[in-house]
C-alpha cells in the first residue's frame, strides 16, 4: 500500500510539476460573517483552476492560516508563510489596518501581495507600494457611488458615524471631500467614531438625535451597524432621516439585521438573486451547487482573488515577484461582477460594487431599486493619485 500511495504522488508530481504556494491570511475568527464565505470562494476557485490543469502545468497549492486580527499578528503570520512554508505570493486579509502592515512587509520581502479585502485608500495610494494589488473597490470609490443619490437630497446639514479605525477614518474623509466638492457650502456638524466592535449604541444614536442632522453618512458594518440599527429604529433616528451606509447592503450584514433592517437607507451591496448575467450566472450556481448555500460579497472576494493570483501567474509564466509585478499591472480578467482590470497606476482594480436602497422582504433585508456602479468611473484624476502615490 504504501508503494503505491508512493506511485502516485509521484504520478501527480509529474503530471502537475512542484506546486505553486500561496500563502492565504485572514481574520477568520474575528469576522467569521464575510470569512468563511470568502474561504469557500476562494476554495472553488482553486478546485476549479487545479482541476483545469492548474496553472502553466503546475498546481496551486494554498497554505491558510488566521492572521488574529491585528497587525503584528498578522505581520508574524505573514512572515512565517514567506519563511516556514516558503509560500511565493501573499493573498487575503480583512481589516484595512491589518492589510496595510502586510502591505509594508510584502515591499520589505519583495513579494507580491493580493489584498483581496481592505478598503482603506491608503493600501494604494498614500502607502501604495510595487508588491501590492487590491482587488476590492476602496473607500473612496465606494462612497463617490453614492455622493450623486446624497447629492440628489440637497441635505445642508449632515452627521457621520464611523469605526473609529484606519476604515471608517478613510471612508469620513472621503465622504467629506466629495460632498464638499459636490454641494458647496454643506456643513458637517456632528461625528461619532466608536471603537471598532464597542460601540455604546445607545449614546451614539442619542447625540445624533441631539444633534438634529438633515441626514447621516455612516459606515458602521457587523454588529456595530446591527447595534445601531436597532437602537436607531427604537428611537426613532431614522425616521425622518436619511442614512448612506457603506456595505450595508451585503449579504453578510443583512443576514443579521433580517426584519429590523431600516428601509430606504441608501447603501453598497450585492442583490445576488437577482444579478443573472452570464459571468455571475455561472459563479453562483457553482457556487450553491458545490456550497449547498447562497454566494455573499466574501464568496465573490475570495473567488476573484484566487483567479487573480491564477491569472497573474499563467500571464507571467512564472512565480517570480518582478515578473508577477509586471503581469498584473494591466491585468484584464472575468469575475462575477464582470470584468476588470488592475490598473498599472495605482495597482487598483476595477471592480465596482451595486448601489442601491434597503427594503424588507419578509423578514428578511434586500436591496432595491439597485444598480451596477463601474470601479473604473468613481477614481480621482491620474494626476491626484501621482500626487498622493509616494512609489
Amino acid at each position: 500500500m504504501r508503494f503505491l500511495v508512493a506511485l502516485l504522488s509521484l504520478a501527480c508530481g509529474s503530471a502537475f510539476g512542484q506546486a505553486i504556494k500561496v500563502g492565504e491570511l485572514n481574520s477568520y475568527k474575528v469576522f467569521p460573517a464575510f470569512l468563511e464565505p470568502y474561504k469557500k470562494g476562494w476554495e472553488l476557485a482553486l478546485e476549479e483552476i487545479n482541476a483545469s490543469g492548474g496553472v502553466n502545468g503546475r498546481k496551486l497549492e494554498v497554505v491558510s492560516r488566521d492572521d488574529g486580527g491585528t497587525p503584528g499578528d498578522a505581520v508574524r503570520v505573514a512572515e512565517e508563510l514567506l519563511s516556514r512554508e516558503k509560500a511565493q505570493v501573499l493573498m487575503g486579509t480583512f481589516a484595512s489596518n491589518v492589510g496595510l502592515a502586510v502591505a509594508n512587509l510584502a515591499n520589505q520581502r519583495k513579494v507580491v501581495f493580493v489584498a483581496a479585502e481592505p478598503l482603506t485608500d491608503k493600501i494604494v495610494w498614500e502607502n501604495g507600494n510595487r508588491y501590492t494589488f487590491r482587488l476590492r473597490p476602496s473607500t473612496y470609490m465606494q462612497t463617490a457611488m453614492l455622493i450623486p443619490e446624497a447629492v440628489k437630497l440637497k441635505k445642508q446639514r449632515w452627521a457621520i458615524v464611523y469605526p473609529n479605525y484606519e476604515y471608517g477614518q478613510s471612508a469620513t474623509a472621503s465622504f467629506k471631500k466629495l460632498m464638499s466638492q459636490a454641494q458647496p457650502g454643506v456643513e458637517f456638524i456632528a461625528e461619532q467614531a466608536p471603537p471598532l466592535g464597542k460601540i455604546d449604541a445607545g449614546a451614539v444614536v442619542q447625540a445624533l438625535l441631539d444633534a438634529k442632522p438633515d441626514a447621516i453618512f455612516s459606515s458602521l458594518f457587523a454588529v456595530d451597524l446591527q447595534k445601531f440599527v436597532r437602537e436607531g429604529n427604537t428611537r426613532g433616528l431614522f425616521k425622518n432621516t436619511p442614512v448612506f451606509n457603506l456595505i450595508a447592503g451585503e449579504p453578510e450584514y443583512l443576514d443579521t439585521l433580517k426584519e429590523e433592517t431600516p428601509d430606504g437607507w441608501w447603501v453598497t451591496g450585492y442583490p445576488w438573486s437577482e444579478i443573472n448575467t452570464p459571468a455571475h450566472t455561472r459563479f453562483r450556481d457553482a457556487y450553491q451547487k458545490r456550497w449547498k448555500d447562497y454566494p455573499r460579497v466574501g464568496s465573490v472576494v475570495g473567488y476573484s482573488a484566487m483567479y487573480t493570483v491564477a491569472n497573474a501567474l499563467r500571464k507571467a509564466g512564472s512565480a517570480d515577484s518582478e515578473k508577477l509585478v509586471a503581469a498584473l499591472k494591466g491585468l484584464q480578467m472575468e469575475t462575477p461582477f464582470g470584468p476588470i482590470t488592475y490598473r498599472a497606476l495605482d495597482h487598483q482594480s476595477t471592480m465596482g460594487a451595486y448601489v442601491g436602497q434597503l427594503a424588507r422582504k419578509g423578514d428578511k433585508g434586500v436591496m432595491v431599486n439597485w444598480r451596477y456602479a463601474e470601479g473604473a468611473a468613481f477614481q480621482p484624476s491620474d494626476q491626484e493619485i501621482r500626487a498622493l502615490r509616494k512609489e
